[in-house]
């Protein structure tokens, strides 16, 4: 099969996810991927990173389901969930389909920073096997919201 490339939702540094403050994420809980250090801006879109039709849809996260059964989940910063929506907009709903690169929220990096948060964003390819993700991108480096950064064959 194929591999699926997902691309960065924003812009910003590649972090391994064992650098995110949330054991659910540092410890492949959910499943392996990287996080991205978000550029710290007043507003900026969350992309897609993939085609996929939108499962779970919270202001601070969203997880796509692809065609073929994988899921991709994207959290915007760690524990915004206490933030109640506050300071994010929702640009498409629960069972749209969307293509890689597609807006679907906008949020501030610098006010959730403010309100003492990680702004960290990881990007978690579902249940997914870690042999069968790689990094496209050496953590460390900076990208723009919308490159490739993680490759994940079907296992």
């Amino acid at each position: 099969m194929a591999q699926l490339r997902l691309t960065s939702p924003v812009p910003g540094v590649v972090r391994p996810l064992t650098a995110v403050p949330d054991p659910v994420f540092a410890e492949q809980m959910v499943g392996p991927g990287l996080a991205v250090e978000p550029d710290r801006t007043g507003r900026q879109d969350v992309l897609a990173p993939c085609d996929g039709v939108v499962g779970a849809l919270h202001p601070h996260a969203f997880a796509l389901e692809l065609d073929d059964g994988r899921a991709v989940l994207v959290h915007v910063g760690i524990d915004t969930v206490t933030l109640a929506g506050q300071g994010f907009e929702l640009h498409v709903e629960r069972g749209r389909r969307v293509r890689a690169g597609d807006r679907v929220l906008t949020w501030s990096p610098v006010d959730v920073a403010a309100a003492g948060l990680s702004t960290m964003c990881p990007v978690v390819a579902l249940q997914a096997e870690a042999v069968d993700v790689t990094l496209l991108v050496p953590e460390g480096e900076r990208v723009e919201a919308g490159r490739p950064v993680l490759g994940w064959t079907a296992g």
